[in-house]
């Protein structure tokens, strides 16, 4: 359960800085539109990456929509102020579960010193009783549970 729960935090840790700069630039993008709109229309320029080591330069023009990647293939177009909302609620939810996640650790952690503890109690028990019973044969018998007397 503590291995499960740390991948799905680490999941988490590699998915809001993605949401955040999802959000961001969707709120830039909004902005521009909106600055765009009352002046005249100048095309962003940019550069990207296509791959690790691989960037390609782009003339962005002020838009009212972008394409965001949904996960399974598939991508969806929507107008900034949804994607806004979207990005919002789905970058608070993955902050929320991460939160779960840290919280569900720190229970599990508990629990396995917990557990830990007990079992050491237990086998400690053990070694005790078996020295009674050690020392009973070697003298004369002690039940388990009972003390000699002197």
């Amino acid at each position: 359960m503590e291995t499960s729960t740390t991948r799905r935090l680490s999941g988490l840790d590699d998915k809001i800085p993605d949401i955040s700069k999802t959000l961001e630039m969707v709120q830039f993008l909004h902005t521009r539109h909106a600055s765009s709109s009352s002046s005249s229309s100048s095309d962003l320029h940019t550069t990207f990456e296509l791959n690790d080591t691989l960037y390609a330069h782009a003339l962005i023009p002020p838009t009212s929509e972008v394409y965001l990647w949904l996960g399974a293939n598939v991508m969806l177009s929507y107008p900034l102020d949804e994607a806004e909302e979207l990005l919002s609620a789905k970058l608070e939810g993955a902050k929320e579960k991460r939160k779960e996640c840290e919280e569900d650790i720190e229970f599990l952690r508990e629990q396995i010193t917990t557990l830990e503890v007990a079992t050491a109690r237990v086998y400690n028990w053990d070694v005790g009783v078996r020295r009674k019973e050690r020392e009973g044969a070697g003298g004369k018998a002690v039940k388990v549970g009972e003390e000699e007397e002197d």
